[in-house]
């Protein structure tokens, strides 16, 4: 593996994961959520939620994902957050 390969791979995650925090943030103001509201929807915090919106590197996918859920995205709709 060439160290071209290795940034490009990151480079994407990179991109994945700011894709998935604005589909949350998004999706949470547009329900009218805070944070804290949002929080407690995962069973975490509220400055959990800030880095996770924040696209914290110490936030893993999982969570972001869990989030999406709890905001009531389907499987498509976190698909096509990916996909933009």
């Amino acid at each position: 593996m060439n160290l071209r390969g290795i940034a490009g791979e990151e480079s994407a995650l990179v991109e994945l994961r700011l894709a998935l925090r604005r589909s949350v943030r998004e999706r949470r103001l547009k329900l009218g959520l805070s944070q804290v509201e949002l929080a407690s929807r995962l069973g975490s915090s509220q400055s959990r939620v800030a880095k996770l919106e924040g696209a914290d590197a110490t936030v893993s996918i999982d969570l972001l994902i869990r989030g999406l859920l709890a905001l009531g995205a389907s499987r498509r709709e976190i698909g096509r957050a990916l996909a933009e």
